[in-house]
């Protein structure tokens, strides 16, 4: 029987390090295009302010991008180790997009990486702004293919099982590129990374006008941070509903759990704002609805049917059924590849083979399984409902306060008034954790919402995992809890104490150190400095 201990233990230490990887992750890819705008300004206008900014906040990306190279290693290396049978089921097609990610992506992001700090004089204005941008282009490549990869899990196309290999094989690569799954969580993954990285701009920023310190870098860069974050929330939320319509129609069971419903409802579904879901007792306490606002969200209609909970396990138990018909004629195929009767039937009903391989939880003979057994594999199809509803409020709740924050911040911005509100700029300092918070909270929706498959309908996360001892796994999960913490510490220094030198020792002026121009910025209605005045002259006097 499979050590269901062992398996709880790998899908903890996989959990940890894929959390702790993606603490970086988002600050990447929002800093890279920050930085890439920064630098785009400083070539059009030639004022060193800009140079000053792009470099500093380059610094703060490139420890940030070594912590994710250094977390982000370890985690392929756990697909050997803790899912080595997951590795030998999917791995033609799981491994494709990781192999492209890393030759493609990686590669790039990294070779210029390099460049891009060392660059400054040996490179043109220009061909250095090239370098910015494919730095950009890459970090967001690698994050494309990494989802592509994990879209397929979410939703397993382009592929089928071969009976004579025993492993699930590739047959249209475009079709896992262009899995609606992938994409809908590319563009919203991405769009969640430049949040983060316009949230974090604006606190460090913040933090600077707080103190008085580096006044015209801390300013500039709440002007640009706070256009750029607002544009990037509102993505958030419309390409969160994209995400939110692909499980409608290919995970139809997390969604029902992240909203609680149990039972199906008449179209068009009311949405649960609150209430506290009872998995025990298959209903919600103190719920409160909006009417109709699920379907028209989930379905964009007003007669598309959300299927409850309840329902989708009774599909789930037929699912089971059929897929022993599959592994009935599997078996026979084992025994002679020929049979032609054999193969037919286990080409109707291959599909439903993963719900089958539900049963080896209770026994290994899985066309013996009883009545009792198919109606509790059946039941295993449904996560635990509480995380997900409550996790998902969270995420959404985060997103909506972000959009408003940035709203009010880029009308800040546009009136002049960014030193003036010392409420507003502590506001933007303790708003840093919050993208973080949200983007865990998604992962978790994402992945432990898809429970209790590796990949969905088609490899139980239990099957999937290695055959390790317990002792192995416990060393391990300790050994990475050990070495994470130290990364985590490492990191934070790291940072503060770049945060701590500011611009003006990370970025000196042009010159080696010296003194900067006169102030020459044009005054707001205050009489505080916010702009140079050739910051907006786009003349080539103005340039030089």
């Amino acid at each position: 029987m499979i050590d269901m201990t062992v398996v709880e233990l790998s899908r903890l230490q996989f959990a940890l390090t894929a959390m702790y990887h993606f603490l970086f992750v988002p600050l990447t890819l929002g800093l890279s295009f920050l930085m890439a705008i920064m630098e785009s300004v400083y070539v059009m206008t030639g004022r060193d302010v800009w140079r000053r900014m792009t470099l500093f906040w380059g610094v703060l990306f490139g420890i940030n991008f070594a912590m994710g190279v250094a977390t982000g290693i370890v985690m392929e290396f756990q697909f050997g180790m803790n899912w080595a049978y997951y590795s030998h089921y999917v791995g033609d097609i799981f491994g494709a997009p990781l192999a492209i990610e890393g030759l493609m992506a990686f590669f790039l992001e990294a070779t210029f990486i390099g460049l891009f700090f060392f660059g400054w004089h040996r490179l043109s204005k220009v061909q250095h702004l090239v370098i910015t941008w494919l730095v950009a282009l890459g970090a967001n490549f690698s994050a494309l293919w990494i989802l592509v990869a994990n879209g397929w899990m979410q939703n397993p196309v382009g592929a089928v099982f071969n009976p004579d290999t025993m492993r699930m094989e590739i047959t249209d690569f475009m079709a896992v590129i262009f899995n609606p799954v992938a994409q809908a969580k590319f563009v919203h993954t991405v769009s969640a990374g430049y949040v983060t990285g316009a949230i974090f701009v604006m606190s460090v920023s913040a933090f600077y006008l707080l103190r008085g310190r580096h006044r015209d870098i801390a300013r500039r860069s709440i002007a640009v941070a706070a256009s750029f974050g607002l544009a990037s929330a509102l993505c958030v939320v419309v390409l969160g509903d994209e995400s939110g319509y692909a499980a409608t129609e290919h995970q139809k069971m997390k969604l029902a759990a992240i909203e609680a419903m149990w039972h199906t409802e008449a179209a068009p579904a009311g949405f649960t704002v609150i209430g506290l879901p009872d998995q025990a007792g298959q209903h919600n306490r103190f719920e409160v609805k909006i009417p109709w606002l699920m379907g028209l969200i989930a379905t964009r209609s007003l007669d598309g049917e959300i299927p409850g909970i309840l329902e989708l396990v009774e599909r789930a138990e037929h699912r089971i059924r059929g897929g022993q018909l599959a592994y009935a004629a599997l078996k026979r195929l084992r025994e002679d590849r020929t049979d032609t009767a054999a193969r037919a039937a286990f080409d109707a009903h291959w599909s439903d083979l993963g719900h089958a391989l539900l049963l080896k939880r209770y026994r290994e003979d899985i066309l013996a399984a009883s009545e009792a057994e198919i109606s509790q594999a059946a039941l295993d199809t449904v996560p635990r409902v509480a995380p997900l509803f409550w996790t998902f409020r969270i995420m959404a709740g985060i997103g909506f306060y972000l959009i408003a924050f940035f709203a009010y911040a880029f009308w800040r911005t546009t009136r002049h008034r960014v030193e003036h509100g010392r409420r507003f700029l502590w506001i933007a300092l303790w708003s840093l954790p919050l993208p973080w918070i949200a983007i865990e909270c998604g992962w978790f929706v994402a992945e432990y919402g898809r429970q209790p498959w590796a990949v969905e309908g088609v490899l139980p996360t239990f099957y999937a995992a290695s055959g390790i001892a317990l002792k192995d796994i416990l060393i391990s999960l300790g050994g990475f809890v050990v070495i994470y913490t130290g990364l985590a510490i490492v990191a934070a220094k790291l940072m503060l104490k770049a945060i701590g030198k500011g611009p003006d020792v990370l970025a000196p002026p042009a010159g080696d150190g010296a003194p900067a121009a006169v102030d020459d910025r044009v005054p707001d209605r205050e009489g505080l400095p916010l702009l140079a005045a050739d910051d907006l002259d786009p003349t080539p006097a103005a340039r030089g």
